[in-house]
């Protein structure tokens, strides 16, 4: 299932991050992260783990994954 555009990628190369370092800070898989990007859906619960890997709060989400959220 398609969840659609998101800034998953941009944001984690803009900070240098790799798909492995995302995935350990986030407590998911480099496979999740690189479905993801490509656009695959996810759990929420994936979605919150990677928001606050990235640094961002959870009132930031549209920023990484926009309206689908």
């Amino acid at each position: 299932m398609l969840m659609g555009k998101n800034s998953l990628k941009k944001i984690r190369e803009q900070l240098l991050m790799s798909k492995a370092e995302l995935a350990r800070k986030a407590g998911v898989s480099p496979l999740t992260i690189d479905r993801i990007e490509g656009g695959k859906s996810c759990r929420m619960e994936t979605k919150r783990k990677i928001i606050l890997a990235l640094g961002y709060s959870l009132e930031e989400k549209d920023k990484i994954f926009g309206e689908d959220f």
